[in-house]
């Protein structure tokens, strides 16, 4: 499917503990916001951003395709039926931006919205990568450093209750994406790093690069 979505809906302070390392508070519902398909950018093509706006931080999340209309399902289990694939992807954040912003009580999407603040890896088939939706792994290198750990089962809601509560508020359409939040260990990226993701499938890992310019 080559459907360009409609919109990028992500998840914010989905792990305890990456809510934690940045000081903010445990959420009881699911944080949303959105990044258009103008944030999508090209992983092959590399990192970039305004450097005038400060530091720019890494966020490796699961993310969702949705290959069928999901609205107002109360059933997380028929909410799952939506996805038809998975990948890893980077959701970019000019974090010094998004502090002043928070400061200010305005909203993120200078920080988080801009163009190129999405790259998203190859879509793979659900079926080539989950058995439990509470049970998919995947990480994050940074110069062969280990900086993310992903791991499904510590998501403050699970995946399907995210889709559920999402399609609440927005109706999701074939080819959106939601990433469904990042585990501790962000950081600040800096020229020349090259980022490695790695998916834990069912049969193999699926491994994608990319690296700072």
């Amino acid at each position: 499917m080559s459907t360009r979505p409609s919109k990028i809906v992500c998840v914010g302070r989905s792990y305890a503990d990456h809510a934690k390392e940045l000081g903010n508070a445990i959420p009881d519902r699911p944080v949303l916001f959105i990044k258009p398909p103008s944030a999508l950018g090209d992983l092959d093509a590399g990192i970039e951003w305004n450097r005038d706006l400060g530091s720019c931080h890494y966020e490796c999340e699961l993310s969702l395709r949705i290959d069928r209309t999901l609205k107002n399902e109360t059933d997380p289990a028929k909410a799952l039926e939506a996805v038809g694939a998975v990948t890893l992807g980077l959701d970019l954040t000019l974090r010094d931006l998004q502090d002043d912003l928070k400061k200010k009580g305005q909203p993120w999407e200078r920080a988080k919205a801009y163009d190129g603040a999405c790259l998203l890896s190859d879509w793979v088939s659900v079926e080539d990568v989950v058995n439990d939706w509470k049970d998919v792994h995947y990480t994050l290198h940074v110069n062969d450093a280990l900086r993310q750990k992903g791991d499904t089962a510590l998501l403050i809601f699970d995946v399907g209750t995210l889709l559920a509560d999402i399609s609440q508020v927005f109706t999701l359409e074939e080819g959106d994406v939601v990433m469904t939040g990042t585990p501790a260990g962000v950081a600040a990226l800096q020229s020349g790093e090259h980022l490695k993701m790695t998916l834990k499938g069912k049969n193999q890992e699926y491994i994608w690069t990319t690296f700072v310019k």
